[in-house]
């Protein structure tokens, strides 16, 4: 076989005689979950919701200092090192967010109320076009996953969002114990699915991690890192699908 002084490593081998021909038609599609199909109610909703559930006065509540609170704490170097391997299980994600939390005074004391809210069915909900596009999908007879880095079983989101039917495997982070760019969140929903890496499309907001699956052969559709809130962007995926 002929080496190629560039080449970076990859978890699917590529016959030869094939890199001499057509691209592969994309013929299965993978998504992540957060900030890609659904997103999280507003920083302002979420912490009213938490206030009112902890029995606090919302009147209270100065949404904007202890937002502000909760993203300075994000960035403190003994959080950012406890968020590593967060989503490889229930555990080290609780774990995770208690030190995060821990670093904000208004929620570090009704932390099991804020811990259930990011939880929480209710505070997650689709983008605009992520029902319209995972319907035209199953019209077309194109197979999804879902490659997550997550600590609760997804299928209850898209059940309850009337879109269980359009997913046919899920790879989710806390079950495997291994997070995104591992090549076997992107592999075993491959396998799941019974398609082909070289034939399918990872779709996802982070370079880093939804990335990796270029990696493992599959086309990697990366989308802007912004707090859309209405259509996503998804549109985008059934012109590139064959």
């Amino acid at each position: 076989m002929r080496t190629h002084l560039f080449s970076l490593p990859t978890a699917v081998e590529v016959p030869e005689q094939e890199l001499d021909g057509p691209v592969p038609p994309i013929e299965a599609v993978l998504f992540d979950f957060a900030n890609t199909l659904f997103r999280m109610v507003p920083t302002d909703v979420f912490l009213r919701r938490v206030w009112s559930a902890a029995g606090l006065d919302v009147a209270d509540l100065d949404v904007e200092a202890v937002a502000r609170r909760v993203r300075d704490a994000a960035s403190l170097p003994h959080v950012l090192a406890a968020q590593e391997g967060r989503d490889s299980s229930e555990e080290q994600h609780l774990e995770a967010t208690r030190v995060w939390f821990g670093e904000v005074p208004a929620l570090a004391g009704i932390f099991d109320v804020a811990y259930e809210a990011v939880l929480a069915r209710e505070n997650w909900f689709p983008y605009d076009d992520t029902a319209p596009v995972l319907r035209e999908l199953a019209a077309r007879g194109v197979p999804v996953g879902v490659v997550s880095d997550i600590c609760w079983d997804l299928r209850r989101d898209f059940e309850a969002a009337g879109l269980g039917g359009a997913v046919g495997a899920y790879a989710l982070s806390y079950q495997l114990g291994c997070e995104k760019p591992d090549p076997r969140m992107f592999l075993k929903t491959c396998a799941d699915l019974g398609a082909d890496p070289r034939r399918t499309l990872m779709v996802g907001d982070n370079p880093a991690r939804d990335g990796g699956a270029a990696a493992c052969g599959l086309r990697v559709l990366i989308l802007p890192s912004e707090p859309r809130t209405g259509e996503r962007g998804l549109r985008s995926v059934l012109r590139l699908v064959g």
